[in-house]
């Protein structure tokens, strides 16, 4: 399958947010630090879907920003995926979102995506990226560590104002340049 990336422009701002992002849980990152390093082991948890709801975005205020930039993954005329990406309040490019469609997973659409933000992020003279993502979230965090990113932070209570019973676990990506 080709997989073609496009900047987002006002012919396909009307795609933000249009994959369906779902995913299955059946494993989680179980964390361990030691000698100032985050390692992990994958564990098996009961199977579930999650969703997370799409954040409400100005998606034109992206068109031509020197500052933030959404990319699309096409195949074909389908919308396979998109990735947003900001410079962020401390100089890192910031992948806000990254989605694919569910349809389009295993396929080398969110590799291309990052690999575009990663273009972008150089462009721009960056000193890195940083993510945020889920200890649930086995499947992407496998993305980004083949992709080169390495865990360098958690947050254990950042998801306990939405959930006071969540035991889900945020974890901070980096990729230096």
């Amino acid at each position: 399958m080709e997989i073609a990336i496009h900047e987002v422009d006002q012919s396909n701002v009307h795609h933000v947010n249009q994959c369906d992002s779902s995913f299955t849980v059946d494993s989680k990152l179980l964390l361990h630090a030691e000698n100032g390093k985050i390692n992990y082991t994958v564990v098996d948890v009961p199977q579930y879907t999650k969703q997370y709801q799409s954040e409400e975005v100005d998606s034109s205020t992206y068109i031509s920003n020197p500052n933030k930039i959404i990319f699309f993954a096409y195949a074909g005329d389908e919308l396979a995926g998109q990735i947003r990406v900001l410079k962020f309040w401390n100089g890192y490019a910031y992948i806000d979102d990254l989605a694919v469609d569910t349809k389009h997973r295993r396929q080398g659409v969110g590799r291309a995506l990052i690999s575009s933000a990663v273009e972008w992020a150089r462009s721009k003279g960056l000193p890195g990226m940083m993510l945020e993502t889920q200890n649930n979230n086995a499947a992407a965090c496998r993305l980004y560590e083949s992709c080169g990113f390495e865990l360098r932070g958690f947050d254990m209570n950042l998801y306990k104002a939405l959930n006071p019973s969540t035991d889900e676990i945020a974890l901070y990506w980096y990729l230096m340049f």
